[in-house]
């Protein structure tokens, strides 16, 4: 089944090119089917792409979903049009009355930052905090993951002293967790951050339990017992180019940058990456939709609580 999203989003041409399944608006109007009311808080600088990543792996699988962009209006994103923002992006006080199968939370390049001095901190927490009563299942990423453990549990971040930048072996630790059912013994994921999360601090939370972990990459999947809450810590949505633009961005420029670990053949910059994630990422994406969303969702949406 198809993911619905506006006919003129870029992220459509892009998917449709790619053989994945987009539906219209018009097309979904004659369509008798209620599908998962996907929420997307995109908070990363480059919308489009994340636009496009997430609607990619959200769209593959057999679920129709229905992806509604949002966006916080305590902060203007100056690497997008405005046009862009006023035509595909709703604020929250224009959703806060509706309630959504599930929602995604990005990450964001504000790590270097406590979290009470983002702009739109407060914004945020007033959204994480409504999600809780509005969202069946919310799906944190990376800078989302670390935030919403800081909010909802207490869990402070901790700086890295490189930055953690690769794609890395991971291990699924809690067997029964069908978050990774199907997943292979070990699994590739890339990350692209300076901070991290402690284990001994997340098993002090009794609510939270640790599905996968890295030993180069640290906690990985946590969420809470019934799903409602999951946190992941890497970038499963990225593109295959995804890294090396952030590597060769910061090289040409001068920056202080190490090539990306696991990612070209040889560790030979000049060669084309290799993509050992997209199975596992679009398997995450299939299994939280399908699992933690569609089997588990009130079928009238005024009953999610």
């Amino acid at each position: 089944m198809p993911i619905k999203i506006p006919n003129s989003l870029p992220a459509t041409h892009v998917l449709e090119s790619e053989n994945i399944f987009v539906m219209t608006e018009n097309r979904a109007m004659s369509q008798d089917i209620r599908p998962l009311q996907i929420l997307l808080l995109n908070l990363m600088p480059t919308k489009i792409v994340t636009e496009t990543q997430l609607a990619r792996v959200l769209g593959n699988t057999p679920l129709q979903v229905d992806l509604e962009l949002l966006q916080t209006s305590s902060h203007e994103s100056k690497n997008v049009s405005q046009e862009h923002m006023l035509a595909f992006y709703k604020t929250f006080d224009q959703v806060r009355e509706r309630r959504f199968d599930g929602m995604v939370i990005t990450g964001a390049p504000v790590e270097h930052l406590p979290f009470e001095e983002v702009d739109y901190w407060d914004e945020l927490c007033e959204i994480m905090e409504w999600s809780k009563t509005h969202v069946h299942s919310t799906f944190h990423i990376c800078w989302g993951a670390q935030a919403a453990l800081y909010y909802h549990f207490g869990i402070h971040k901790v700086g890295l002293d490189r930055k953690l930048f690769g794609v890395f072996p991971h291990m699924v630790e809690r067997k029964s967790s069908i978050l990774f059912r199907g997943f292979d013994d070990v699994f590739m994921a890339p990350h692209s951050r300076h901070t991290t999360i402690v284990r001994e601090e997340v098993e002090k939370v009794p609510e939270l339990k640790i599905l996968a972990s890295s030993p180069d990459a640290g906690l990985y999947a946590m969420a809470t017992d019934q799903g409602r809450q999951v946190f992941i810590t890497g970038h499963a949505e990225y593109d295959a180019d995804t890294l090396e633009k952030e590597y060769l961005r910061d090289k040409n420029a001068g920056l202080p940058i190490d090539m990306p670990k696991h990612y070209y053949p040889d560790d030979d910059d000049s060669r084309r990456p290799q993509v050992t994630w997209r199975g596992h990422a679009n398997l995450l994406y299939s299994n939280w939709l399908n699992y933690f969303v569609y089997q588990n969702t009130p079928y009238d949406l005024n009953n999610i609580k």
